[in-house]
């Protein structure tokens, strides 16, 4: 996910399917009865209407614990922190969380000689609480880093030394207890090509210290599962032939790199990809194990901010189809959408006139795609 500007948010979000998933028996079914069987006690959460209770064994459905980032330019109080009905969906329907925002460096890290643990140190007792792994997110990246880092007069051998000092620190204090971490986050541009002038790692200290992140991380938690992620990866395409190229090359230098994971941060202004299920299994070829890690599904409101029917149905084939293609794929073993309601999402604050991207309304009743994604679930 990018920084966030200091932009209201219209509170609305979602994303659309395929012409054929449409017509999908089963999602017609989850679309419409099973919403109208909830309506007595939207929030009810049973045992067999929880996501992570319908998973597979082995198989983790994830969301991001909202907070840090845009989330301080809203009117409302740390989400995580401070909403009780939040906090207590949270726990019940997943199985796996990802700090939004509060393990990268701007709220990790925000002095050069001061780390601040209090936010990260909060989702992973909770995670601990309540049966849930916690994916770390993330380690280098070319945004939300903090202005000393950016703007300061460093030499390389200083700057090398302040990212093994991170990775070390914040890897190590969570050994253990984080299942994967995002260690390389976002490097390649929309070509393919590294981006050597907007990431200040690469920039300063050349590619090479993409290998050098992985194996700090891996010394400091040699049990944890070392992610190569981003956005716009889900089809085969530049740069998911550039991940591609990139994990045959760490391979071949025997580079600790476990996994590659697809943001899915979809819209239903264009198609559903395909191929994601075909790219992800490029990657399980190599012996890497892949994954969903911040899917939502935004669409473009009518004047009155609501979704109509038909919107709907068109994110909840996009939902579905998602997770389908990851169930099809024997080592992606974790799911993960980018928040569960629209109350705190993300993408009214980036993406103005779009929005309904979750699976869940600001009161935390269930969307089309919610049902969806369990009845998909279900039958897995």
């Amino acid at each position: 996910m990018r920084p966030a500007r200091p932009i209201r948010p219209l509170r609305f979000a979602t994303v659309a399917l395929t012409a054929a998933a449409l017509t999908l028996p089963l999602l017609s079914g989850v679309a419409t009865a099973e919403p109208s069987a909830q309506r007595k006690d939207p929030h009810s959460h049973a045992k067999q209407d929880r996501l992570r209770a319908a998973a597979p064994k082995g198989f983790y459905v994830g969301t991001a614990a909202a907070g840090g980032g845009h989330h301080l330019e809203q009117d409302y109080p740390d989400p995580f922190t401070y909403d009780k009905e939040y906090r207590k969906i949270l726990g019940q329907q997943f199985s796996s969380v990802s700090p939004e925002n509060q393990m990268k460096w701007d709220a990790i890290h925000p002095e050069r000689d001061r780390y601040d643990f209090a936010a990260a140190d909060a989702i992973v007792d909770f995670a601990a609480k309540h049966g849930q792994v916690v994916r770390g997110h993330t380690l280098l990246w070319h945004s939300q880093n903090p202005a000393w880092l950016e703007q300061g007069d460093f030499t390389k051998a200083e700057l090398r030394a302040i990212l093994r000092d991170h990775i070390t620190t914040v890897v190590g204090r969570y050994a253990g207890r984080i299942q994967q971490w995002d260690v390389a986050n976002e490097i390649f541009d929309g070509e393919g090509n590294l981006r050597t002038q907007e990431n200040i790692w690469i920039r300063e200290l050349g590619p090479g210290i993409v290998a050098d992140a992985f194996r700090w991380a891996h010394r400091a938690d040699p049990r944890a599962k070392l992610f190569l992620n981003d956005y716009g990866v889900e089809s085969v395409n530049a740069k998911s032939d550039a991940y591609l190229a990139l994990v045959k090359d760490l391979r071949a230098q025997r580079v600790p790199v476990h996994g590659f994971s697809a943001q899915a941060h979809l819209s239903t202004r264009y198609g559903f990809p395909g191929d994601l299920e075909q790219n992800l299994r490029r990657f399980d070829a190599l012996g890497l194990e892949t994954a969903i890690t911040e899917l939502d599904v935004r669409m473009d409101l009518p004047e009155s901010g609501v979704p109509t029917p038909a919107q709907l149905t068109q994110q909840a084939e996009y939902y579905e189809r998602a997770l389908t293609a990851c169930l099809a794929v024997e080592d992606c073993n974790s799911f993960t959408i980018w928040g569960f309601t629209d109350k705190y999402s993300w993408v009214p604050v980036f993406f103005q006139g779009e929005g309904s991207a979750t699976v869940m309304t600001e009161d935390f009743s269930r969307k089309p795609a919610f049902y969806a994604l369990l009845a998909a679930l279900k039958r897995a």
